[in-house]
């Protein structure tokens, strides 16, 4: 019986040809996509950044608690990686302030001077181009200086080597120069400006020497001859604030004291403070002069 016995074993192939792999494939793939995802958004960033953009975010990464201690404008500048923080805000004066910065203190007075400037300096703009489209204005146009100064829109109307405004130590206004000043009229009179006109001679005496009638009484005769003509031509009486006579105490130019851009009239559209400077002053010396009487 025992001899009878068969032993039978029984091989089972695993795997084979067409076995089951498993899912180490499909890590791989994921990996090999997000490789490629990481590739290509590098790429963009590249692309689409500046020199000093990738710099903040490099540093950025090598140190990325000092960059969000310190804080920053831009990417540019190495301290934030992500500019501003937030959205910008459009101020009414064009001003651009991101939102979570604090609004910036105002002085009133600053901005009133500032807006006045402004205003001024379109005035400027406006008188220049009248003189260059009136054919009397554009003539002479070498004789008219316009600038901006401290006291507001200065307009200089000066002598020139055989174009005098007026006769030699004559207070009468050549037709030409009244013509000149009449014409500046109606723009001083469209800014609520007042003004002030000051007259200045060159350093040559005049000839009834200084106790008598001198380059100061004569400077002044020809500040009051503009305003008579600006008044004349239809200047409201009450924008003049002041009319002096300098003689040849400021000088245009230093270099030489007989020059006939010396020989000037200078009429300036004054801003407030200026204005507002020479009432108090006016004020003040009435108040002395009644207070010693």
């Amino acid at each position: 019986m025992a001899e009878n016995t068969k032993i039978i074993v029984k091989k089972v192939r695993k795997g084979g040809g067409h076995g089951h792999h498993g899912g180490a494939w499909k890590i791989a793939y994921a990996d090999f996509v997000t490789a490629m995802m990481a590739f290509f958004l590098l790429m963009w960033l590249l692309a689409s950044t500046t020199e000093e953009q990738r710099r903040g975010i490099s540093d950025y990464f090598e140190n990325p608690l000092r960059v969000s201690l310190t804080g920053g404008d831009a990417i540019g500048e190495q301290s934030r990686v992500i500019a501003g923080g937030g959205e910008d805000i459009q101020l009414s004066d064009g001003e651009v302030r991101r939102a979570d910065e604090p609004p910036a203190v105002i002085d009133p007075r600053q901005a009133a001077r500032e807006m006045e400037r402004r205003e001024l300096e379109a005035l400027k703009a406006r008188i220049e181009a009248s003189i260059e489209a009136s054919d009397s204005l554009r003539r002479f146009g070498d004789q008219l200086l316009i600038d901006i100064t401290s006291e507001g829109l200065r307009i200089q109307i000066v002598d020139r080597e055989g174009r005098p405004m007026f006769a030699s130590g004559s207070a009468e206004l050549q037709p030409y120069a009244r013509e000149l000043i009449a014409e500046l009229s109606p723009l001083l009179n469209e800014p609520p400006n007042r003004i002030s006109i000051s007259g200045h001679t060159d350093a040559q005496p005049f000839a009834g020497g200084y106790g008598g009638y001198s380059n100061w009484e004569l400077s002044n005769d020809r500040a009051n001859a503009a305003r008579r003509t600006l008044l004349a031509a239809g200047m409201a009486p009450e924008k003049t604030l002041r009319v002096v006579g300098l003689a040849s105490t400021v000088m245009l130019d230093g270099d030489d004291p007989y020059s006939a851009v010396n020989r000037r009239i200078s009429i300036v559209l004054m801003n407030s403070e200026t204005a507002s400077r020479v009432t108090s002053a006016a004020g003040a010396s009435t108040d002395a002069d009644a207070g010693t009487g």
